[in-house]
């Protein structure tokens, strides 16, 4: 009776009914938290060190509008259906065929995890000596604890974590752009090695393209649709937006793309810990909680006992990720994206967003694998934008797969009718 009410609670195995919904605050200050996280940073120092600084805007714009619509759209179906991307994928890649989808997006999450667990456990180990394997499993244990209790724990920490964060690191990013002329001094800023707008936009955009692919395993709990569309693109938008820009300041201003760091070199040592604690936390969180869900759906294991394995598997490979990190962001990008972008043809062009049904769910649907595969092929060797491609590619490819199949057997039933009369 207690497992139960334990799977009753998270809604891992089933829709999320209209009683346990949130509204639109709650809900964007999940959606805010799941965004702020220091790897963001990472990449906005990237791009900082090599674009000027209304290149950068220009690619941040960009590329956090479209990934704003794409989870966005994910959130709108979320919301709709109180499906998790796990229970969504069923209708698209099947019953066991979604296993190989909630497989990829969970083992992902857990690797993002760890890295987390890493990006705090270090900077820490700097400034006060403490070992960074005890730091490690003390922060793996603490976020791991956090992720057990669900949604209300994440609401929690994300409406305590999110303004923290905003005006502490809107605060350091000040002070580094001030150090450096302001903003007339980051516009005449230069790059001495100038990066290709098409890699600076794959970057963006392939940042934080798996937390996105997971969108509906948050906003199945918005009230309204309009609630699970608006607060994903906001916070989106916004947040990941605000990161980039803490990361990019500080890279130019300091040679640091992590905003605690650059609060380090500024004196500020108690904030510095504090917003790096709270920014990677609520993201850690986020990702633990959906890798849970993802592993549940497979297995059908309670979320919670999930939740402690995948805390233990991220804690241990925290250094082997956080050593790897740039090999790990091209796999996201080019792997995550169809998965999504599958979803949300299956809902809007082939459904027509009609109702989903449990009987409608295949035991595998090998044209969506197949379309998978054609979205990869089309991120890996297809010149561009890596993310964009595996989008339009394997959306496009999934809607003519389909599309050729119904027609086939169209016209099988014609010749069946006939030989019948």
């Amino acid at each position: 009776m207690k497992q139960t009410k334990s799977v009753d609670r998270d809604y891992a195995l089933q829709p999320v009914p209209q009683s346990a919904r949130q509204g639109f605050w709650k809900m964007f200050a999940v959606m805010l938290g799941l965004t702020f996280f220091s790897a963001s940073m990472w990449s906005g120092g990237s791009l900082g060190a090599g674009l000027t600084f209304a290149q950068f805007i220009l690619i941040v714009l960009a590329g956090n509008l479209i990934l704003g619509l794409y989870t966005g759209a994910l959130g709108y179906i979320g919301a709709k259906t109180g499906l998790s991307t796990h229970l969504l994928a069923r209708y698209a890649f099947g019953e066991k065929g979604s296993y190989v989808a909630s497989f990829m997006l969970a083992a992902t999450q857990v690797g993002w995890f760890g890295v987390g667990v890493a990006m705090f456990a270090l900077p820490v180990q700097k400034i006060t000596g403490i070992d960074s394997t005890i730091l490690i499993a003390i922060a793996g244990v603490l976020m791991t604890a956090t992720a057990y209790f669900g949604m209300k724990a994440l609401t929690i920490l994300s409406m305590i974590a999110v303004p923290s964060i905003a005006i502490l690191g809107s605060y350091s990013t000040f002070e580094a752009a001030h150090s450096v002329g302001g903003l007339g001094g980051l516009l005449e800023y230069q790059p001495a090695e100038s990066m290709a707008l098409a890699v600076a936009l794959t970057i963006c955009i392939g940042s934080f393209i798996s937390a996105g692919t997971l969108t509906p395993d948050f906003a199945r709990f918005a009230k309204t649709k309009k609630t699970g569309f608006l607060t994903t693109v906001i916070a989106f938008f916004i947040g990941n937006s605000l990161m980039f820009l803490f990361g990019a300041v500080g890279a130019i201003a300091t040679g640091e793309s992590d905003i605690s760091e650059v609060m380090f070199l500024q004196g500020l040592i108690i904030p510095a810990i504090i917003i790096l604690g709270l920014n990677i936390w609520t993201t850690n969180d986020n990702a633990l909680y959906a890798s849970s869900l993802g592993f549940s759906h497979i297995t059908k294991i309670t979320k919670n006992k999930v939740v402690i394995f995948n805390g233990i598997v991220g804690t241990v490979l925290a250094m082997w990720l956080y050593n790897n990190f740039v090999d790990w962001l091209t796999f996201l990008g080019s792997t995550l994206p169809p998965i999504g972008a599958i979803i949300l043809a299956d809902y809007f062009i082939v459904r027509r967003g009609k109702e989903l049904k449990e009987s409608a769910i295949k035991v595998v649907n090998w044209l969506a694998l197949a379309a998978w595969g054609i979205g990869v092929f089309a991120a890996t060797f297809i010149p561009g934008i890596a993310p964009l491609n595996a989008l339009l590619a394997s959306a496009i490819a999934y809607v003519v797969l389909t599309w050729i199949k119904n027609q086939r057997n169209k016209q099988e039933e014609v010749v069946i009718e006939k030989k019948v009369s």
